[in-house]
């Protein structure tokens, strides 16, 4: 930029293109310094402020839906009137309680059973029964096993002694349940070992915490079979979801975190009703370059739907992944940068594309659950023409614009991403964004938030192992608790061998009481 007047352009048509780059900088620099200074000084309500109307309410997938807010109390309307309400109201009050939990019944009685009036015996004519949840705190208790020792008192060599039950841990002081309880709170619940072993205190149990630790890989080094089970299943898939997010690890002798990463490989056909059931793996990693990328899908084949990272892209580019391996982007990230855009300056264009995309979102929310069929005529009767017309008024409006403002970045983000972006158009099976993938980021994002860090490598991918697992067991129904600790008494017992642990995974498990196990000849 000239810093004095005498290096201004001295053609007139030159300083006009000069001016016209001054003035779309600082307006890109003032509506900038806008957001920075609401996102720091702005009231909460402000700080999230719903964009273009019910923008916010719109069906991305990656917000669980939230119930509208309903009095506090269970009184009736006063006067027996009925109000007009402006939308039907849901059913008040609690569901009925499970069948299956532990009644206890407490009988109240009246101060006396004789009439106040004649003084005669009263008798039972009816009850008011009600029902409560009430919380018991977990019993923790000790398990001796004993193992008697028999002999003959005829000879000196007949002593028969059972043998020892297996451990998960030899010579250790904790059960299969101990270690379920552990792993489940802190990879499946987010709660921190050191919070753990601090409630166990309560209990007037001391652990120390790098024996927890210690407790922790050697679970994940039992379920590491099964994660490799788990991440197989979901690369014999022809659609799945990839992302990484950053997870730091502490090293020894540095005085900072290493950043290191977990990459997340999912898939779900629910949303066409599809054979594939909801899944993730993670994998740690050091990096999240080209080559690891390829590294970890070196035998995929198939439809990958990925965010805008290049290190996908490279997967396309050249190498054995260029045949083999088709790219589906997200829609929702393209929508999210005309939403920055239009919050720093809002503007009719930014508007426009964020209302088409809104119809498209409309349109896959009335179509999920549909057959892959039924979604791509859909698709393509309604849809297609909605994508055309965000394209077009792309091609339009970014001759107009600075190359520096926000809203032609994000045109030429999505220009440059449109085969992927409308890949979903032409196959009903693919999504039209990876926020399933993402979503079973936010896992990780919590226990992130919540350790701080992994305290070593080998930590990280113990965390990766039982993080799969529990979150995949949650994505199908299950107690990730109850899964956990059946699947780990079965290993750990050698009930199930390695050639049958696919039995175990979520979707075809079941207790051993309901199904039991057949072993392979």
């Amino acid at each position: 930029m000239p810093s004095q007047a005498d290096d201004l352009p001295g053609n007139v048509d030159q300083l006009r293109a000069f001016a016209r780059e001054l003035q779309a900088e600082n307006a890109q620099l003032r509506a900038l310094l806008k957001g920075v200074t609401q996102q720091a000084f702005g009231t909460r309500s402000e700080r999230a402020t719903v964009i273009l109307g019910d923008q916010g309410c719109l069906a991305l997938g990656d917000l669980p839906e939230v119930p509208s807010p309903v009095a506090a109390n269970d009184d009736g309307i006063a006067g027996g009137g009925d109000v007009p309400a402006r939308r039907s109201r849901c059913k008040r009050g609690l569901k009925a309680l499970p069948a299956h939990l532990v009644r206890i019944e407490k009988l109240i009685l009246p101060d006396s059973l004789d009439c106040a009036c004649c003084g005669g015996a009263l008798h039972r004519i009816g009850e008011d029964a009600s029902e409560a949840l009430e919380w018991v705190p977990a019993i923790i208790r000790v398990l001796r096993t004993v193992r008697p020792r028999y002999g003959c008192r005829h000879c000196r060599e007949g002593v028969v002694q059972a043998p020892a039950p297996r451990r998960a841990i030899p010579g250790s002081m904790v059960t299969t349940s101990t270690l379920a309880w552990i792993a489940t709170a802190r990879f499946a619940w987010s709660i921190p070992l050191n919070r753990q072993i601090q409630m166990l205190a309560g209990q007037g149990v001391v652990l120390d915490r790098s024996t927890v630790s210690r407790w922790i890989g050697k679970l994940a080094w039992w379920l590491r079979p099964l994660h490799e089970r788990l991440l197989a299943y979901i690369h014999q898939q022809s659609r799945i979801f990839c992302d990484e997010t950053r997870m730091p690890v502490l090293e020894k002798g540095r005085r900072r975190v290493r950043i290191t990463q977990f990459w997340a490989h999912a898939c779900d056909d629910g949303p066409w009703a599809g054979p594939a059931y909801p899944a993730v793996a993670y994998i740690h990693a050091r990096g999240r370059g080209h080559d690891e990328a390829r590294r970890q899908l070196a035998d995929y084949c198939g439809t990958i739907q990925v965010d805008g990272y290049d290190a996908y892209k490279a997967l396309v580019r050249k190498g054995p992944g260029k045949n083999r391996i088709r790219l589906a982007f997200c829609l929702a990230h393209a929508r999210r940068k005309f939403v920055e855009a239009y919050r720093k300056s809002p503007s009719p264009a930014a508007e426009a594309i964020i209302t088409l995309i809104a119809r498209v979102y409309a349109i896959e929310a009335r179509i999920c659950g549909s057959s892959a069929e039924e979604r791509l005529r859909v698709r393509q009767e309604e849809t297609k023409a909605i994508m055309t017309q965000i394209k077009a008024q792309i091609d339009t409006m970014i001759p107009q614009l600075s190359r520096k403002s926000d809203l032609a970045k994000a045109m030429r983000y999505t220009l440059a991403h449109w085969l992927g972006l409308s890949r979903f158009l032409d196959d009903g099976c693919i999504e039209v964004d990876s926020n399933t993938v993402e979503r079973g980021m936010r896992n990780i994002a919590q226990g992130r938030k919540s350790s701080l860090f992994a305290g070593s490598e080998g930590g990280a991918r113990a965390w990766a192992v039982l993080a799969s697992l529990l979150q995949s067991a949650r994505l199908n129904g299950l107690d990730p608790y109850t899964w956990l600790n059946d699947v780990l008494e079965r290993i750990v017992t050698d009930e199930v061998r390695n050639n049958e642990l696919d039995c175990l995974l979520p979707w075809n498990w079941a207790p051993a009481a309901q199904q039991p196990m057949q072993r392979a000849a």
